[in-house]
């Protein structure tokens, strides 16, 4: 019997006209969009007609949103925290909770919840996703036969959904700064240097084989000490100078203490005078920075990771948004802990984040795009692409065949021209999809808002999810 998450293996080449479509420089009218076998745009072109015969969009159609931070077997216990269970929850005691439940899980069930967390993805308007993958071994800490066997699980997962994927194993080998030792509940994440490239050059034919992206993801600072950061460093140089690298980094305000009592040095600024940081990098969270590190890690070159509504859900704190954008700074969004899966609403939570700050209405206009939606959607997709390695920046020629189309009968969008459709997509929709179709390397993952396997996907996440519940 067929895989029943399988998408066509066949590729075929293709092509959409649209009546209006985001671009990479604005709004286009009567938009002409082709691909090859191989899911690459070929022609992307403004005031054309359509030959007789060509599919048209039933709506505007934008460019595929990637997701650029993804813990994927967070996903099974969303919504499970919000009780108190300290004098004063944080995101300290948050964790605890994480690492409880990270010790129970199985590759099964990381490879049923990835799935329906990657189908939701896609209905969600995201249409590639960088997972930052730390569950390496099982619940006493020891290797799998195969130690590639959880990532792999993801790549299967992936496959399944047919979302782009961007793997990042994540190396991690101590519990704080100055390599203390880990403790009991980090023991399915810890790993040597050497034990981490033997892991990526593991995964090197499955991704190619797939299409996806390998990469590294040295934890933190404080899980990673400075010896390990700069052999591993070297040591992907070696296997491939181009791999994307993401690190978390000054997220809470107790790591960058934390930091200071250690170095003497903030995290930024600590990383950015002992690591190459470059446009490779994608520095996540990057929450707690004083003028200096907004300054010289925006000059870097290095993606901004932000991942608005798990950054509330935690109390992180907020982003000085408007000193980076005025540094020059590229960003992109993700969803993190997947308190929240949409894509639309991380951008929400962020304008919205910032006009709290500030006392001020759409921070996020720029000087090319007066509306607000335009140009976050637009920023994000371009710093989203830079952070996965992946040829997946918009609508233009070269770039992966990854969009998505509005539904114009959506109650919130109908009768609006299309940046409005895209406005009120951003921040009047939610709740209800005013997402029509999704196509991913131009096959066509959603359709009428939903993925063809999703009733399945979605009966194998709450099973493994019963599964690990029970084990309460």
């Amino acid at each position: 019997m067929p895989d029943p998450f399988s998408p066509p293996e066949s590729p075929s080449a293709g092509s959409l006209f649209a009546a209006e479509a985001l671009l990479p420089t604005g709004w286009a009218r009567d938009v002409l969009i082709e691909w090859d076998a191989t899911g690459r745009l070929t022609t992307v072109a403004s005031g054309r007609q359509p030959a007789h015969g060509t599919p048209r969009a039933s709506g505007p159609v934008l460019p595929g949103m990637p997701n650029l931070h993804s813990h994927a077997f967070q996903r099974a216990f969303a919504g499970l925290t919000e009780f108190r269970g300290a004098a004063q929850d944080s995101f300290w005691s948050w964790r605890t909770l994480m690492y409880r439940f990270a010790s129970r899980i199985a590759p099964e069930q990381v490879e049923a919840i990835a799935t329906w967390l990657y189908v939701e993805m896609l209905e969600a308007g995201y249409t590639s996703v960088c997972e930052f993958h730390y569950l390496h071994h099982d619940a006493d800490g020891r290797p799998y036969a195969d130690d590639a066997e959880l990532a792999l699980a993801l790549l299967r997962a992936a496959r399944r959904a047919g979302i782009g994927l961007t793997l990042l194993p994540v190396l991690y080998q101590a519990s704080g700064f100055g390599g203390t030792p880990p403790s009991d509940g980090q023991r399915r994440f810890i790993r040597a240097t050497d034990s981490m490239l033997r892991l990526l050059d593991r995964l090197r034919a499955p991704c190619e084989a797939q299409g996806a992206r390998p990469g590294l993801a040295p934890h933190s600072l404080r899980a990673v000490p400075p010896d390990g950061l700069r052999e591993a460093l070297a040591g992907l140089d070696a296997i491939d100078a181009t791999a994307p690298i993401h690190i978390h980094i000054a997220e809470q305000i107790a790591e960058v203490d934390a930091c200071l009592a250690w170095s003497g040095q903030r995290p930024v600024a600590w990383l950015l005078d002992h690591a190459p940081v470059d446009a490779r990098w994608c520095l996540v969270h990057a929450t707690h920075m004083d003028a200096g590190e907004y300054r010289r890690a925006a000059a870097s070159g290095a993606v901004a990771g932000l991942c608005p509504t798990t950054e509330a859900n935690l109390g992180d704190g907020l982003f000085d948004f408007d000193a980076w954008r005025a540094a020059g700074g590229r960003w992109g969004v993700g969803s993190d802990s997947h308190a929240c899966v949409n894509a639309a609403e991380e951008l929400l939570m962020l304008e919205y984040s910032q006009r709290l700050a500030t006392r001020r209405r759409n921070v996020g206009a720029d000087a090319r795009h007066r509306d607000v939606a335009t140009a976050l959607t637009l920023a994000a997709v371009h710093g989203g692409a830079q952070a996965s390695g992946r040829a997946v920046g918009g609508l233009g020629v070269g770039q992966q065949a990854d969009f998505v189309v509005l539904d114009p009968m959506h109650v919130a969008l109908q009768g609006l021209a299309a940046p409005q459709m895209l406005s009120a997509h951003v921040f009047a929709s939610h709740r209800t999809s005013a997402i029509d179709t999704v196509w991913v390397g131009g096959r066509q993952r959603a359709v009428a808002g939903r993925h063809a396997a999703r009733d399945a996907a979605a009966a194998a996440f709450v099973a493994a999810r019963g599964q690990l519940l029970a084990k309460e």
